[in-house]
């Protein structure tokens, strides 16, 4: 069953929020509805503890490493000053 809510907000926020809504084919009562239920699905103590997104925690999972191939230009100078000593 639905129930009435009134609510405030930046006005700003509201028009970005419905363009939002209205790209993604929802209701922008819908859309809150959903993000309240992402809200109170688990026991927060407070927003901090809140996770930004669920992706963030699955593409975060230990430190990146960057891999990046050594150019031709730096390993023929490594070359060079490597036989002047």
């Amino acid at each position: 069953m639905d129930a009435k809510l009134t609510l405030s907000f930046d006005e700003a926020v509201i028009n970005k929020a419905k363009q939002y809504a209205e790209r993604n084919n929802i209701s922008l009562s819908r859309m809150v509805e959903h993000l309240l239920a992402k809200v109170v699905e688990k026991p927060y103590q407070s927003l901090e503890d809140f996770p930004i997104a669920d992706w963030v925690r699955q593409v975060a999972e230990g430190d990146a490493i960057y891999k990046t191939k050594k150019s031709k230009k730096t390993s023929l100078e490594d070359e060079f000053f490597a036989s002047k000593k």
